[in-house]
């Protein structure tokens, strides 16, 4: 069962990488965009603030009818800087959500949430507590929890969605199993705004892969229906990397090279 879909939705963090996939497929679903972000974004309705400023985020959300809130930091960075941008801003979000009645947001979250959890004992499903791996973890864990409590205490909706690999091809051997590709990306955050009931649902990312490592079924109980699998692209990548290394964190945790001291990048 689903909802009405939404008509105007706020896409923060709207200038990323995500951002700029569901800019362009988002409205073919029907949606009326309100783009934001720390950079100008071209578009008929954007702005640009920043999201620890809880005024303006106030602002942006007043006359939506739902937010897919992808802004903040997207790789590992000093505690200060995930603190001001991650958790802070996220609760400025909330906040914004909650005196505006608003009632749905899709929160992207990220495999990095759990990125500890170890990859043995077939697919993970979306229920594992959570793991971080790093700072940046620890914030999309924050704004899981969040989002329960509001949810719990003022009747907010949101899915969480924990984010793999969403690039328009997988470019490693290790995103054979974590790609979300940029259909089914537009695909999940449609079943996520127009789900029924959702309460706080958390959801993983990531498209019918062969070589999957998590369970898709919370997110297929949404209407979710991927279309893509990264297989078609396993031949050129194992010929050019070879395959996974056993003992590498790549091929031993969620997280993969975030578990590792400096993780420099985000797969």
């Amino acid at each position: 069962m689903t909802t009405t879909p939404p008509r105007t939705v706020l896409l923060t963090g709207a200038a990323g990488g995500v951002g700029a996939f569901l800019r362009a497929s988002l409205p073919g679903y029907g949606y009326r965009l309100r783009l934001a972000d720390l950079k100008p974004i071209d578009g008929a309705e954007s702005l640009v603030f920043d999201l620890r400023d809880a005024a303006a985020v106030r602002e942006a959300v007043r006359g939506v009818d739902a937010v897919v809130h992808l802004g903040g930091i997207s790789l590992e960075d000093s505690f200060e800087a995930v603190l001001e941008a991650n958790i802070q801003g996220t609760y400025h979000l909330y906040e914004a959500v909650r005196k505006e009645g608003t009632p749905r947001v899709v929160f992207a979250s990220s495999n990095h949430a759990v990125g500890y959890v170890p990859l043995v004992g077939g697919a993970i499903g979306s229920a594992v507590p959570a793991r971080p791996d790093t700072y940046y973890g620890l914030s999309k864990a924050f704004g899981e929890n969040l989002a329960s409590l509001y949810a719990d205490k003022y009747g907010v909706e949101t899915v969480s969605l924990r984010i793999g690999s969403c690039f328009a091809e997988p470019r490693s051997v290790r995103m054979l199993s974590t790609w979300l590709s940029p259909g089914d990306c537009a695909r999940l955050v449609h079943a996520a705004l127009t789900a029924a009931d959702v309460g706080h649902t958390v959801v993983n990312g990531i498209s019918a892969n062969t070589r999957a490592w998590w369970d898709l079924r919370s997110a297929r109980a949404l209407g979710y229906v991927p279309q893509d699998d990264a297989e078609i692209y396993a031949e050129g990548l194992l010929a050019t990397h070879g395959p996974l290394d056993p003992a590498h964190p790549d091929a031993r945790f969620i997280g993969g090279s975030f578990t590792q001291t400096d993780p420099h990048h985000c797969v």
